[in-house]
C-alpha cells in the first residue's frame, strides 16, 4: 500500500517531468506588518479534506489535520499534523522562516534532501494571502496558502509544466480550536 507521502509525491513529481528554467517570486526585503498579521492568522489547530487534482493519483481525497504556530521572535509559521487517505495516516509539515535579506525559507515534509520540498523564497500577498515558491530537483513550482476569514484556510500547490503552472493539490481547512460549544441546561 501506498502511504500518504507516497501518493503526494508519486502525483506531483512526474506531473513535473518536463520542469522548466528554476522559478522565482519578487521577495520583500524584510518581514512587514501584512507578513506578521498573516502568519500569526495561522495559528491554532485547522481540519479539512484534500485532493490530488492531476497526476497519476488525481482524484484521490484525504483528510488532513494541523497545528499551526509562529516561531518565538521571528517572522513565520510551522504547520505540522497529518492527512489521512482511507486507513493510512502520513505525518505532514511545512516550515517557513523570514532569513534576512534571502527573504523565505523552509521545507515541506523534510525539504529535498528527504522526501519533501524546499521552499526556497515566498511573497506575503497581503495579510490574508502567501505565496512560496518550491524545489526539488528540477520539480519547481509553488504553494500558496490563502486565509480568507478567520476560521478558514485553503491550500493549493501547484508545479511548473513548461511554461504553466499546474495545480496538483488543495485542501480546504477550517479552524476547530475557536469553536465554543454551549450547554443545556436541566430542567
Amino acid at each position: 500500500m501506498w502511504s500518504m507521502k507516497s501518493v503526494i509525491l508519486s502525483s506531483v513529481l512526474p506531473v513535473a517531468v518536463a520542469v522548466a528554467a528554476p522559478f522565482g517570486l519578487v521577495e520583500k526585503a524584510f518581514g512587514s506588518e501584512p507578513d506578521k498579521q498573516f502568519f500569526q492568522s495561522v495559528e491554532g489547530k485547522w481540519v479539512g479534506p484534500g485532493e490530488i487534482v492531476a497526476g497519476k493519483y488525481k482524484g484521490t481525497k484525504f483528510t488532513c489535520s494541523f497545528n499551526g504556530s509562529t516561531p518565538d521572535g521571528k517572522t513565520g509559521m510551522t504547520l505540522d499534523g497529518g492527512c489521512r487517505v482511507g486507513m493510512f495516516t502520513q505525518k505532514m509539515s511545512a516550515s517557513v522562516e523570514r532569513k534576512g535579506r534571502d527573504g523565505y525559507k523552509g521545507n515541506f515534509m523534510g525539504g529535498a534532501a528527504g522526501s519533501g520540498l524546499d521552499i526556497i523564497g515566498g511573497n506575503v500577498v497581503d495579510a490574508h494571502k502567501v505565496v512560496f515558491t518550491i524545489n526539488r530537483k528540477q520539480l519547481r513550482g509553488v504553494m500558496q496558502a490563502r486565509i480568507p476569514d478567520d476560521n478558514s484556510m485553503t491550500v493549493t500547490v501547484a508545479v511548473r509544466v513548461e511554461e504553466q503552472l499546474v495545480p496538483v493539490i488543495g485542501m480546504s481547512l477550517k479552524r476547530v480550536d475557536a469553536v465554543e460549544v454551549g450547554s443545556i441546561a436541566p430542567n
